[in-house]
Order: C-alpha cells, then structure tokens, then sequence
C-alpha cells in the first residue's frame, strides 16, 4: 500500500504542472501582444541554462520577452530576477547570431507578468540588455 507522492515523483508532478502553466502563459503573453500587433518570431529560444520565452517582432523594433505567471500578479512582478537578466541576454546575443538579418533593428527586453482573474501586464524594456 503506497501513500502519498513522496520524493522525485512529487517533484516530477510539481515540474509537469509547471510547465503546463508555463505553456498557457505564453500562449495567452502571445495572445495579448498579438492584439497590440506584435508578430510571433519564436518561442522557447535556447535550452538547458535558459532560454527566451517569446521573441516577437513589431515594426524595426525585435522583442524578448519573458513571461511570468504567478498567483498573484506581485508576485509575478517581482520574478524576474538579475540570473535570469543575464541568462536572457546571453541567449539574445545566440539568437541574434542566428539571426543577422535582425541587425540595425531596435532590441529590447520586455516582461509580461499574468495572474489568475488578472489583466496581463505587459511591461515594455522592462529589463536593459548589455549585449
């Protein structure tokens, strides 16, 4: 007889719901800039050692954005932290390798915070890049 979920499977539960969360976040961030008329370039650029949530494009100006999704929207607002700054603008200068076509557009670091029963908030340059 086996109780509760104890250990790593509590934990791999925990990183499912996540990263469930994690996806309708971006969806509705991609939703909610959509309408603002941001174009999708990409999503989820990088991998293991972070990556860039959504990389959207709107006239000369490249956006990386970062979603945040918390319970409360304070919460979300304070999640961006200065690791996650540097991880962001290291996996800018990757993408914009790959990318030359986007020199000599404007760049710029934007956050999209969410909470349930909540307006998204989207926070343009929210962050500097020092690429």
């Amino acid at each position: 007889m086996s109780g509760p979920a104890s250990g790593p499977e509590l934990r791999r539960r925990r990183a499912r719901r996540s990263g469930l969360t994690g996806r309708r976040a971006e969806w509705l961030a991609i939703l909610w800039l959509s309408a603002k008329g941001y174009r999708l370039l990409e999503r989820r650029f990088g991998g293991k050692g972070g990556e860039i949530d959504l990389v959207m494009k709107r006239g000369r100006t490249i956006v990386f954005v970062e979603v945040k999704a918390r319970g409360r929207l304070e919460d979300a607002l304070g999640a961006v932290t200065a690791e996650k700054r540097r991880l962001v603008e290291r996996r800018v200068r990757q993408w914009l390798a790959l990318n030359p076509w986007a020199e000599g557009c404007d760049l710029r670091a934007d956050a999209v915070f969410l909470a349930p029963w909540r307006r998204p908030r989207h926070v343009p340059a929210a962050f500097g890049l020092v690429l």
